[in-house]
């Protein structure tokens, strides 16, 4: 007799930045969605409407590959694999994966040539977002070629008959044009799914399992004022009561110009009285002084944040044993941090060995880290949490410390000869600045330089031009151009001097970023931009530094695009940060995520 099928779509992960984002695409078409691992899929096989694989960071020929067992491509039950997914069937089915000549990363154009049940509805030519370097080359026995890239010969497959589908791109992106009616063509059309799946019923459910988490602990939270680590304290104040949780605001001095007041003004007007406010600027200060390795200062940073919590844990007489650590950690910190079989993109501050150690412990509550930051404001919404905060634009837990480069040595900029090829770049310079920052490629992290254009081009000119710097000039991984107005001879004097974190350092970082905040809301573009850092770099031109801009917009902080302002903003801006002791020059990021992450470090 056969098995009742059950209304969900299973999610395997294997190790892709984007897994959990398909299944909160799947909690989009209101139909359940399970993650599971390669090993654990088997047992939820049967019951499922569906199986989608996840994209992930090997080759399905390195011989690290995750382990796939065969059941799970023989059960019949309709599969749709994404990226390494697609390889991962083309592979095991009887096709061929290889390096591809040209790895993808970004914005593509789909061309279909077999229009079938998983692209109904979607136009020819449309946009597609990728993040591979292997493809696959020969697709396997009785299946066919859906679509096609300028650089990836078989961008979609199918065998309808058997109900298996592949495509090489991401779907659950929003950058991917129609990517939602792709899914929803798979958990509909091919699955046969319904809609029974409400955020509605979320709330409770995630106070249920607070309460069980805890059991008869009590919580200490620290709260940055941002929305994630706010939602998690009022989730879980609101499942406790108030007298089983205590929130602490650590001033690390690393925070915003206003930004202890702003906070403590919020908490107040809420009538949370369990909170109070740490002062350990000198702590922060001390743990990073001569440091330059970014992931060294982040895990410098959580250690920090730690050392602060023990404190506290003496100061209130909590004992041992009858606490826990609240963190506001949401998905894509742990799958950067490399959880979940993904690689290291970098290490959250929440992610550091210590924090590690009592997630093993059992002793750290994390009540949102299968969501993604839209998903955490609506449920922040469900709380009544006024819009002011639930809207707020993301920021580092670690503060402008991560915005804040440093080098160790003195290196001289040098003109990119590798990029003769790209023909828009008339009339324009581009450098090479051995300034490396954190991206991530084909689900991987990439630790390479910044590319510098100077020249009279739009801002859209160079944010194409930067799609292709990005993928045909080795060692980069992001692109900006020059806003200041310099001449070619004045940047031939420019230079990376060695700089570490400083209070000097951070004090010209916060005035920058005050400047673009205030003139961000003065033009009303709070509504266009997800999030904006602000960057210190120790690129010098006239014995000072450089600010580089960092618009971007997104949903969730998988993929984001640069902002594509009015350049009389950018110039507004550039003008009055110019204006800073110390500042030289001013710099805008036209990278898109992936390549580049959103943050620099």
């Amino acid at each position: 007799m056969m098995t009742k099928k059950e209304n969900y779509i299973l999610v395997i992960n294997a190790g892709g930045q984007y897994c959990h984002l398909i299944a909160r695409r799947i909690r989009e078409c209101q139909v359940e969605a399970r993650i599971a691992s390669p090993g654990d899929a088997v047992s939820q096989m049967e019951n499922a409407s569906g199986i989608i694989f996840s994209g992930g960071p090997r080759s399905v020929y390195a011989a690290d590959a995750p382990e796939f067992p065969d059941s799970l491509f023989e059960s019949g039950v309709p599969l749709l694999g994404i990226c390494y997914g697609h390889q991962l069937l083309a592979s095991k089915l009887g096709g061929r994966v290889q390096p591809g000549q040209t790895p993808e990363y970004g914005e593509a154009i789909l061309n279909i040539s077999g229009q079938d049940t998983i692209l109904g509805g979607v136009p020819n030519h449309t946009k597609v977002w990728m993040s591979h370097g292997d493809e696959v080359v020969s697709v396997p026995p009785g299946f066919q070629v859906l679509a096609r890239s300028r650089d990836c010969e078989v961008a979609a497959m199918a065998n309808t008959q058997r109900k298996i589908f592949g495509v090489q791109f991401h779907p659950e992106v929003n950058d991917t044009a129609h990517g939602q009616q792709i899914l929803e063509n798979f958990v509909f059309k091919v699955c046969n799914a319904s809609r029974n799946w409400k955020i509605d019923s979320l709330v409770p459910q995630l106070h249920e399992e607070i309460r069980k988490k805890v059991g008869d602990k009590n919580v200490l939270f620290f709260v940055s004022g941002g929305v994630d680590s706010t939602v998690a304290f009022a989730l879980t104040t609101a499942a406790l009561g108030p007298d089983r949780v205590l929130g602490v605001f650590v001033d690390t001095g690393f925070m915003r110009k206003n930004e202890g007041d702003e906070i403590k003004d919020i908490f107040k007007q809420r009538g949370w009285n369990n909170f109070r406010i740490e002062h350990a600027e000198k702590t922060f200060f001390d743990v990073v002084e001569g440091i330059t390795d970014p992931e060294e200062k982040r895990r410098r940073i959580g250690k920090a944040f730690i050392s602060i919590q023990q404190k506290v844990d003496r100061e209130i007489g909590l004992t041992n044993g009858k606490w826990m650590l609240g963190q506001g950690t949401i998905y894509p910190d742990t799958v950067e941090s490399g959880q979940h079989n993904a690689a290291v993109i970098k290490t959250h501050h929440n992610r550091v060995p210590e924090i590690e150690k009592l997630i093993q412990e059992g002793m750290v509550l994390e009540p949102l880290s299968d969501f993604y930051k839209d998903e955490v404001r609506a449920i922040g919404r469900k709380l009544g949490l006024p819009e002011v905060l639930v809207a707020k634009n993301p920021f580092p837990g670690p503060g402008l410390a991560v915005r804040c480069l440093c080098s160790d040595s003195e290196l001289p900029v040098a003109v990119c000869s590798d990029c003769s090829s790209v023909g828009e770049l008339r009339g324009t310079t581009v450098w090479r600045i051995p300034l490396r920052t954190v991206g991530v490629q084909g689900d991987h992290r990439s630790y390479s330089n910044l590319v510098l254009l100077q020249g009279a081009a739009d801002l859209e000119t160079f944010a194409q031009v930067s799609l292709r710097i990005t993928r045909e000039v080795r060692g980069t991984n992001r692109v900006a151009f020059l806003v200041t107005d310099l001449s070619k001879e004045e940047l031939t004097q420019a230079h990376i001097r060695p700089a570490t974190i400083t209070p000097a350092r951070i004090s010209i970082l916060r005035e920058a970023d005050a400047i673009c905040r205030k003139l961000v809301s003065k033009h009303g573009l709070d509504e266009k931009i997800w999030q904006f850092p602000v960057i210190l770099l120790p690129l010098s031109i006239k014995g000072g530094e450089t600010i580089a801009l960092r618009p971007v917009c997104s949903s969730d902080a998988m993929t984001a695009r640069h902002a594509n302002l009015p350049m009389e903003f950018v110039r507004e801006v550039a003008n009055e940060i110019e204006t800073i002791s110390g500042i030289d020059c001013v710099i805008y990021d036209v990278t898109d995520k992936p390549p580049a992450t959103i943050e620099w470090e």
